[in-house]
């Protein structure tokens, strides 16, 4: 069975290279679009270069002190490293594809706009085959060639998910630092001081823009998506492992594998409509791949757990549908098609005050029902098997049922930055403007979809933590907690603390980045002669360096401060009382996952019907673009940035992170008792 499972992974990684060599196929354009296109590549290359590089010494650190302090030793080193450099190729190989389908959409879309959408689709889904391909097949060759061997090692797998969830937040982090200084920079000195076009050449920081949209939200993305997908699976595993054995532990694996070929199949389905709509074909690849997971799970569960099947499926079909939900709520608070996004439109008029007002109570007010879904999912995955540790194993069980959807998810998501680049393309190359008539509907619906991929991650992460909180809960021999007992108390809302103090420090470096991005264009502006008058050629180059420079320097306070915080205080509060260290633990994981899931959901929400009131308006609403109303929402648009692109999305990171890191050092403290 598990040889089955490390198949369905390679499965994942062959149908990656198939559609990668698909799009490679296809032709990139005139010696203009090429030259773009290469420029974005090169720059996005050298940041994730630089990236990794930096994080190297902290993964050799780390690595080092799981061998030789750890309860396994180098079974839980090798599991962290094989975890970090998974992550990392997910990243690199979305990354790749992408930035090298961008010019080959805009080329596509001179002919139609069915073709653009098949060539981004499938460079996006090759981001979301890669991430599952390598999720399942770095845990299912773990667990077959540790665990399996030595049950008593299984404990070790759990490193695979903290080696993944660390490279992950610093990815978020330094790709949000530098797409958003890059694009902040471009809107304020471009669009408003200038009154330039978005993606217009005359601008410097138009290549920086376009980089930062790989590096952030496909990159960033990918190793957000790895690193949930791992931690779900391996809570999953190691519940059901306590409970049922290795039953228990072979279903999560199945379900990942049913979702690969779920999700390979749902592909196809995206180029079988006549409609011009983009958004419905996409769809329809959602559906498809929902209903064969479904069918899948019901069959699987019936096949490895039959004396509980029914209860299991009904918790695995909670999980997919809570996918489904999510994401038509997102969609609601977050498309200009609806009600909410139109109204930060109309307030627009009356200055960016009003917009920036609006946008936050709609960012506010959008966290309620995804919060419901939530709750509803984790109360029926709880109660449904029978609560206690049946109930735990069921929530893990649902999670594993919304991350065995990735795939599709995924890619999805990854499709809106080559839709983005190719209208960039279009523009910087002088194309025709019916060309970016095609690429703008192509982004638009990849606003809307990266959104819902954002909502679709901070579902997962909420439900994911919950799970990682019942697997410490068992390491550390948690019956209960009373938060009537100060120490418990005290953890909540120092975890709770956690992601608004990661915020500060991720919104601050995106400030402080865009700050040095605004003088350089300003410069560039006023020292090149003939610049603004398109006779001159804007140094690009320096503006990526900017954005580069301020990211790796910038994302290491926020990237450490969950990790340490865990650490320091589990460790230092041991000293004194190792069961009190454990109440504070898991004081710290309720705190952080309630305020980091309401805070992520707030800010990826808010940045999202910011970012479309703007693309309201330029469809010609309320003035359309160069009038007040564009101005103002372009000042929405600023600040929604760092929320949907930096902070907000970062915050998935830093609760998985703080529960991966928990079940580590748990068996370390509980000895202490």
């Amino acid at each position: 069975m598990t040889i089955f499972i490390v198949l369905a992974g390679i499965l994942g990684l062959l149908f990656a290279f198939y559609l990668s060599q698909s799009v490679l196929k296809e032709d990139m354009g005139n010696e203009k679009m090429k030259e773009i296109s290469i420029a974005i590549q090169q720059g996005a290359t050298a940041f994730l270069n630089r990236q990794y590089k930096t994080l190297i010494p902290i993964a050799l650190i780390i690595f080092l002190l799981l061998g030789f302090f750890t309860e396994h030793g180098f079974a839980s080193a090798i599991a962290f490293g094989v975890g970090a450099l998974f992550s990392t190729l997910a990243g690199y190989l979305g990354m790749y594809i992408a930035t090298r389908a961008n010019a080959r959409t805009t080329q596509a879309a001179q002919g139609s706009l069915k073709k653009a959408l098949g060539i981004a689709f499938k460079g996006g889904s090759v981001m979301g085959m890669g991430v599952v391909g390598l999720g399942l097949l770095g845990v299912a060759l773990l667990y077959m060639l540790i665990a399996k061997q030595n049950p008593a090692l299984i404990d070790s797998i759990d490193s695979f998910a903290f080696g993944a969830s660390l490279i992950a937040l610093f990815a978020r982090v330094g790709g949000g630092i530098f797409t958003k200084a890059a694009d902040v920079g471009a809107d304020l000195v471009g669009k408003v001081e200038a009154g330039i076009p978005e993606d217009d050449p005359r601008n410097p920081a138009v290549i920086a823009d376009n980089v930062g949209d790989n590096v952030g939200d496909v990159a960033g993305m990918g190793a957000d998506l790895f690193e949930s997908y791992a931690a779900t699976s391996i809570a999953a595993m190691l519940l059901g492992s306590y409970l049922l054995g290795a039953t228990g532990v072979i279903l999560p694996l199945l379900l990942g594998a049913a979702g690969i070929l779920a999700s390979i199949i749902g592909t196809f389905f995206i180029y079988s409509g006549k409609e011009s709509n983009p958004q419905s074909g996409l769809n329809r690849s959602l559906y498809v791949s929902f209903l064969l997971t479904a069918i899948a799970a019901y069959f699987l569960t019936k096949y490895v757990l039959p004396d509980h099947q029914l209860e299991y499926f009904i918790v695995v079909l909670a999980g997919l549908t809570a996918n489904i939900l999510i994401g038509k709520v997102t969609e609601y608070f977050t498309s200009h098609a609806y009600r909410p996004v139109k109204k930060i439109a109309e307030s627009s008029q009356t200055g960016a005050a009003t917009n920036v007002i609006y946008g936050f109570s709609v960012g506010l007010e959008s966290t309620a029902v995804p919060i419901m879904i939530v709750i509803g999912t984790v109360t029926v995955a709880y109660l449904v098997p029978g609560g206690g540790t049946y109930g735990f194993y069921g929530i893990a069980l649902a999670a594993m049922g919304m991350l065995s959807m990735a795939g599709t998810i995924v890619g999805i998501d990854a499709y809106g930055p080559i839709a983005d680049n190719a209208g960039g393309i279009a523009e910087m190359a002088g194309l025709d403007p019916s060309v970016r008539k095609v690429t703008d509907q192509l982004d638009s619906v990849g606003n809307t979809t990266a959104a819902i991929a954002k909502g679709f991650a901070i579902g997962s992460a909420a439900i994911t933590a919950i799970a990682l909180f019942s697997a410490f809960a068992e390491k550390a021999h948690l019956v209960s907690l009373d938060v009537l007992h100060p120490s418990i108390m005290l953890g909540v809302f120092f975890g709770a603390m956690i992601p608004f103090l990661f915020c500060a420090y991720a919104m601050r470096a995106v400030g402080t980045a865009a700050h040095d991005m605004i003088d350089e264009v300003r410069r560039q502006f006023r020292e090149i002669p003939g610049l603004l008058e398109g006779k001159a050629k804007a140094d690009y180059k320096r503006c990526v360096d900017i954005s580069t420079k301020a990211a790796i320097k910038r994302m290491i306070k926020p990237g450490l401060l969950a990790p340490l915080s865990i650490v320091v205080v589990g460790f230092g509060v041991a000293l004194f009382n190792p069961i009190t260290s454990l109440h504070m633990i898991g004081g710290m994981l309720v705190g952080a996952t309630a305020s980091g899931v309401l805070l992520a959901l707030t800010m990826a929400n808010a940045g999202g019907a910011w970012d479309n009131a703007k693309k309201y308006v330029e469809t010609g609403a309320f003035g359309g673009k160069g009038s007040e109303s564009h101005k103002a929402a372009v000042v929405g648009d600023t600040i929604g940035d760092p929320f949907k692109d930096t902070a907000g999305p970062s915050l998935n990171a830093v609760i998985k992170v703080m529960g991966t890191i928990s079940l580590i050092i748990a068996p370390f403290i509980a000895a202490m008792v």
